[in-house]
């Protein structure tokens, strides 16, 4: 990682009178999310700013809390004076972590057994993760269907939509994997458990294991989904 992702400028704009922070990784980009900052995508940078209509008081409170959050995790931040603070907050793990741990569990997994076992946990019926996803884009599909303005209704539609059709697809392709995982009680034929013995044929006097080398793993960026038409108000 380069050291200039770890990096941001977070200050006031001197030609919109915005507050922006510009630079740092995925990860500091979650932590401005977090603390109230709305991301803004566009051809050749992607930058955060502070929603629009706060008053000034607001505004100095989201972006100093943004200085202490990112520098407890040891980000640099060039700041205005006004957003200063030797303030850290600490640094709790989010929801989507935890749920990115299954990935971790099954990279480590040897049988089939064990990725069903995780899988479980996305896909089970009552309180899976994917049941849970559900709700919440019910949830607020009521909440912006009578919001009051004229794109609402249209946002509404379209997360009801994704719950009940693009989720579901998901969750049923999931749960057949799972199922059929369940019934195989199978070892995988390209990974074992570590027992950390080193094998009668190493040749490496230094290696700890027999173990193989780890598959690559596979990054991907997820697609985007339609977006509603964008509300009709004035910015500043």
């Amino acid at each position: 990682m380069a050291l200039s992702d770890r990096s941001l400028i977070l200050g006031r704009d001197v030609h919109s009178g915005e507050v922006l922070a510009r630079g740092g990784d995925p990860e500091a980009h979650s932590i401005l999310q977090r603390t109230g900052f709305v991301p803004v995508v566009r051809l050749h940078e992607t930058f955060h700013r502070l929603p629009i209509g706060l008053d000034e008081a607001e505004e100095k409170r989201l972006a100093t809390r943004a200085v202490a959050r990112l520098r407890a995790v040891n980000y640099t931040v060039d700041t205005d004076a006004d957003f200063d603070t030797t303030t850290r907050e600490p640094h709790y793990l989010p929801l989507g972590a935890q749920v990115a741990h299954l990935a971790e569990r099954i990279r480590d997994a040897a049988t089939s057994d064990e990725v069903a076992d995780v899988l479980t946990e996305l896909t089970a019926s009552h309180d899976g993760v994917l049941i849970a996803i559900g709700e919440v884009l019910a949830a607020t599909a009521a909440f912006c269907q009578d919001l009051g303005q004229p794109a609402d209704p249209h946002t509404a539609k379209r997360l009801q939509y994704l719950a009940e059709h693009r989720l579901g697809v998901l969750w049923s392709d999931l749960a057949h994997t799972r199922n059929d995982l369940a019934d195989r009680h199978q070892d995988h034929p390209q990974r074992r458990a570590c027992t950390t013995e080193v094998g009668p044929d190493e040749r490496e006097a230094s290696a700890v294991c027999a173990c193989p080398p780890p598959p690559p793993r596979l990054f991907t960026s997820p697609v985007a989904v339609p977006t509603a038409p964008a509300p009709a108000h004035p910015r500043r």
